[in-house]
């Protein structure tokens, strides 16, 4: 089962600065930042920190894993990329298309992932929590299959 991770419950202190002064950090960071950002718009689907790390470093880009899970963490934090968390716990990101609230229909087989909205859920959601007292929501909602070409003719490639 896959999740979708809200990324203020996912913040990580990697610590070490490899003895870089703050001007040189902040330097690096961006042009690191910026290479991340870059291979996010060229990928259609969720890809782990390790596939994006190995897609930069083929790319000639000298970015060390560390800083592609710090890179990554920052961009879920300010919404710009959605987090979900496959059937084995790794966390495997995607640049988000919308700004807005919203959820996601998964290829168990191929990875393809469509994000939709949810109407009745976010309904739903509200309706139960108010019945049991909570409130301040916050939810996720995955919904997995085959895609049409998947089930048709088999996994893309």
């Amino acid at each position: 089962m896959t999740e979708h991770v809200h990324s203020a419950t996912a913040r990580r202190d990697f610590g070490g600065d490899n003895g870089q002064t703050p001007a040189t950090r902040a330097v690096r960071a961006t042009r690191q930042r910026a290479a991340v950002s870059a291979m996010l718009d060229r990928l259609d689907d969720f890809r782990s920190a390790q596939e994006i790390h190995e897609e930069l470093r083929r790319g000639g880009d000298g970015i060390g894993l560390t800083t592609v899970y710090r890179t990554l963490q920052t961009l879920a934090d300010g919404g710009e990329v959605d987090v979900l968390r496959t059937g084995t716990g790794e966390a495997v990101y995607r640049r988000c298309s919308s700004a807005e609230h919203h959820h996601h229909l998964v290829c168990r087989r191929c990875g393809r992932t469509v994000e939709i909205e949810g109407p009745a859920v976010e309904s739903w959601a509200q309706r139960v929590a108010e019945a049991h007292g909570f409130s301040e929501l916050s939810h996720t909602a995955e919904i997995f299959g085959l895609c049409r070409e998947c089930a048709t003719t088999g996994p893309r490639r």
